[in-house]
């Protein structure tokens, strides 16, 4: 079975304008409990989540929770369904492929930026890293190439 890495927001829609109108939010609507410094946050959501899961230990709760509800609200803003990356996707699983989507985006905003896409049925796993060995996608042109080369 070949394996295919995604790249979330390269080749499907870019979640990182959606990340950045959160945190902003947060900053804002949190300031009183635990006074956020979006500046301060490292460039990775990897290594931001780290640092907002000790920001939020100051009395904020659930940040993850509050940015799945956010991205919710607000990905029709941001994202945009891409019809030909949603159609090599599809071509991609009827020629057998495994689809891993990869971003640094934590995990609910990947999820729900999947389903506003229209996507997410046609991905096996959301990762931080490309599985070994997985043919990698880092555009919507290479998707459609790729797309079309399985089948």
């Amino acid at each position: 079975m070949t394996t295919v890495a995604v790249s979330l927001d390269g080749a499907l829609g870019d979640t990182r304008p959606l990340w950045d109108a959160f945190l902003a939010d947060s900053a804002r609507r949190f300031a009183g409990i635990a006074p956020l410094d979006v500046a301060s946050l490292p460039e990775n959501r990897v290594a931001a989540a780290a640092e907002l899961d000790a920001w939020a230990e100051g009395g904020v709760g659930d940040w993850r929770r509050a940015l799945e509800r956010f991205a919710e609200d607000h990905a029709p803003v941001h994202l945009r369904p891409d019809p030909g990356a949603n159609a090599a996707l599809r071509r991609l699983r009827r020629a057998g492929a495994r689809i891993v989507v990869v971003t640094d985006a934590p995990e609910p905003l990947a999820r729900v930026a999947l389903a506003h896409l229209g996507v997410a049925r046609s991905v096996d796993e959301v990762a931080t890293e490309p599985p070994h060995g997985a043919a990698i996608v880092h555009s919507a042109d290479d998707l459609a190439r790729h797309g079309y080369d399985q089948g």
